[in-house]
């Protein structure tokens, strides 16, 4: 079986809105009013296209829509949400990525909302529990051994032990057993034990190892079907277990890595040893391991660790695909640095993981004040660490004194919030979204990942391979558009109203 040479990658974003107490001031609108407006400015900013049709029954007309970047950016329960645009390598997708959040950011200091609101790339409420997500998306050749159990618990295994270099950090937990009371037991009845501090925000709220839908009944492993591709060459690895990750380090690290294990369990190379007794049981524990040891049971019986089992992986992944490209290198030599500086405690990757940034930074804090783990102000501290506004958010400070690792540069951030990357169907995307703003605005047009279709009447332009961009292809459709368009013809042709098909949610 053979691997793929080449990458797809993409994430998507939920992000959480503080609401700051204002002192009776006259700020008066609610998270979804705040949402919808920091959306609508994006997109009067020229920066995309709303869309024009129903994409679900939960998402009208104008609800979200494309970007110049080719990504999206839409409103999802409530929540703002930015999908980046299709990567080919992990520096375009770290420098979209974060394109993502200064789009948001810029809008809210547009506003003139920076001293009302705060824009929080978390994932979890600590007042309410609730949490939302940041789905890692990646592409593998429909070959991908995706339908053996096995498999799927190797890929589980993996997703529970990389907590330890890719969390986010958290104070406090919630109760791990949202569906207890299915069984007949209250949650009320469920004494959740004592925790300080954990090192993955999601890990409460992940319940099934794997399952299809993406809510309420979350999984480490989600086994959804949706390619947003030809279903007949390609298959789309959704993921929602991660934990939103500011460090660039962390995020190169958790999408890397994850890259290179898909890769060696599509070479038949993943050691069955790997798997865990219980993954769900192993990652909240992981998670809430006050001592950092991470001891976990293997499915043969045998105790292990979460360093020890990543270390095994490594080992592997270095063997199968040492010397594959500059990326893959780069990948194995920062992967086998942070696992050995794991072993010396938090401080020895200050800068390069957020639970253990976070983690020195509160846990100074603290001692310093004499405060308890549990202390209002902590946790408002805890929220902090994600504050996208650069000049109140903690992990901000990192970066400027220099321990945050970089992956982009600023100019480059700034440049992928107007302009596509290149080497992916974004490009072509991107150039759609650019002439539509520029010349077409006024007639119907549906985008999704796969395609677009202009007019009442036109039809669809398929763009099933992700690797290739379609750029000349949509330039030349645009010109055979132009000449042919009558807005009077296309209303008398059309026999159906012009809407969306059945919910696609993304590289989303």
């Amino acid at each position: 079986m053979q691997s793929m040479k080449k990458r797809i990658f993409g994430i998507e974003t939920e992000y959480g809105l503080l609401v700051k107490d204002n002192n009776g001031g006259d700020f008066r609108l609610n998270p979804m009013e705040i949402a919808n407006k920091i959306k609508n400015h994006i997109f009067s900013k020229n920066l995309g296209v709303l869309d024009k049709h129903y994409r679900a029954n939960d998402e009208p007309p104008g609800n979200g829509g494309f970007l110049l970047n080719g990504g999206r950016l839409y409103l999802d329960m409530g929540h703002l949400e930015y999908a980046s645009p299709e990567c080919s390598n992990l520096v375009d997708l770290i420098t979209f990525d974060r394109a993502g959040d200064s789009l948001i950011q810029e809008a809210v200091e547009e506003l003139g909302w920076d001293n009302n609101i705060s824009i929080i790339k978390n994932n979890v409420d600590l007042e309410t529990n609730a949490t939302f997500g940041c789905h890692e998306n990646y592409l593998v050749g429909r070959n991908f051994p995706f339908d053996e159990r096995e498999n799927l618990k190797l890929l589980s295994s993996f997703l529970t032990t990389r907590l330890i270099y890719c969390g986010a950090g958290r104070i406090g937990s919630c109760n791990p057993h949202p569906f207890q009371d299915w069984d007949g037991v209250s949650p009320q009845e469920v004494l959740d034990e004592q925790i300080d501090f954990q090192i993955s925000q999601r890990a409460d709220h992940i319940p099934n190892e794997f399952y299809r839908w993406v809510q309420y009944n979350r999984a480490i492993v989600n086994t959804r079907d949706e390619p947003l591709a030809d279903p007949s060459k390609y298959r789309r690895i959704h993921l929602l277990v991660g934990d939103s990750t500011m460090s660039e380090f962390a995020t190169a690290m958790k999408m890397g890595t994850t890259t290179l294990m898909l890769e060696i369990m599509q070479l038949g190379v993943a050691k069955r040893e790997w798997i865990l007794a219980d993954s769900v049981k192993a990652m909240r524990s992981i998670s809430r391991d006050q001592e950092f040891k991470w001891n976990v049971t293997l499915a043969s019986g045998a105790s292990s660790t979460a360093l020890e089992l990543q270390h095994d992986i490594l080992e592997t992944c270095k063997k199968h695909l040492a010397g594959t490209n500059q990326e893959t290198d780069w990948i194995l030599e920062n992967w086998e640095s942070v696992l050995n500086d794991l072993s010396k405690g938090p401080e020895a990757v200050l800068g390069r993981v957020d639970w253990a940034s976070k983690y020195w930074m509160l846990n100074e804090f603290k001692n310093e004040e004499n405060l308890d783990w549990h202390d209002p102000w902590l946790k408002s501290l805890d929220l902090e660490y994600h504050n996208l506004n650069k000049e109140s958010g903690l992990f901000w400070g990192l970066e400027a004194s220099g321990d945050g690792y970089r992956k982009t540069t600023d100019p480059a951030v700034d440049h992928a919030k107007r302009n596509p990357p290149r080497g992916t169907r974004a490009q072509g995307r991107g150039e759609l979204i650019k002439k539509l703003i520029a010349q077409h605005s006024h007639i119907p047009y549906l985008i999704d990942w796969i395609g677009f279709r202009l007019s009442e009447t036109g039809e669809p332009f398929l763009m099933l391979d992700p690797f290739i961009s379609y750029k000349e292809d949509i330039i030349e459709r645009l010109k055979q558009f132009e000449t042919s368009y009558s807005p009077q013809t296309d209303r008398e042709n059309s026999d159906v109203p012009f809407r969306g098909t059945k919910k696609n949610k993304s590289y989303e």
